[in-house]
This record gives structure tokens, C-alpha cells and sequence, in this order.
């Protein structure tokens, strides 16, 4: 399945649900859909997300990579920020962030640390 082309924002249904939120603008899928396959309506794993790539047949990078500003971001990749009050999912789309707590973003989250995975465009 191939990553979408024209993702659309989703606001986390619960705080518990950012990674969710990310497969799911990802993959044009509904947040219910993401649930069933991660195994979880609460916090997901890296490994959760990996499995659900997977399913998905997402091609992308399991090297975790440091980022400090915007231009080291490659096209499109899945962050994990440590925001003032938790670790938390973003989905970074050409040059725009779609996050499903605050929204859709020229720059980062509010964030202290910063990682990305790649997502490979052509999965």
C-alpha cells in the first residue's frame, strides 16, 4: 500500500492516541482501522509503529536519526518528540508537520528532543 499523496490532519480522539493518529494520516486510514492493528487504543511502541508499517507495506528506514531543525528532515517521516509533558508522534509531510495534538505546523511541536524515521515515498 502506498503512503498517501494528500495527507489530511486527525486530532488525536484521546491523548493516549498520537501514534494512531500518525498511521492513520499515513496511510488513509481511520483511526479505528489503526487501532485493530496495532493491538491498542492507548500509548504505541516503536515497535507497534514498525508492525503497523509493515502491515502496511511501508517501506522505511529503522535507524532512529537525531534532528534539530527542519531542513534535516528528509520528504516524509514519523518523529518522536519529547514535549513538555510526554514522549509523543508527529508525522512530518513535505515540509510540513501534521500533528495530532497541536495541529498542522510550518515548524516542530514544542519539543525538547527530537527523532525521525524515514517513510520511503515510493512503498
Amino acid at each position: 500500500m502506498p503512503v498517501t499523496t494528500n495527507p489530511k490532519h486527525i486530532f488525536e480522539p484521546t491523548n493516549l492516541q498520537c501514534g494512531q493518529a500518525v498511521l492513520a494520516m499515513l496511510t488513509d486510514k481511520s483511526v479505528e482501522e489503526i487501532i485493530d492493528i496495532v493491538k491498542t487504543d492507548r500509548e504505541t511502541t516503536l515497535k507497534q509503529m514498525f508492525d503497523a508499517l509493515q502491515f502496511y507495506e511501508i517501506s522505511f528506514a529503522r535507524e532512529r536519526k537525531s534532528v534539530t531543525n527542519k531542513q534535516e528532515l528528509p520528504p516524509i517521516c514519523i518523529l518522536s518528540l519529547e514535549t513538555p509533558h510526554c514522549w509523543h508522534w508527529s508525522l512530518y509531510y513535505k515540509g510540513t508537520f501534521y500533528d495530532p495534538e497541536y495541529g498542522v505546523l510550518e515548524d516542530f511541536p514544542p519539543s525538547a528532543r527530537r527523532y525521525y524515521w524515514q517513510i520511503n515515498e515510493n512503498s
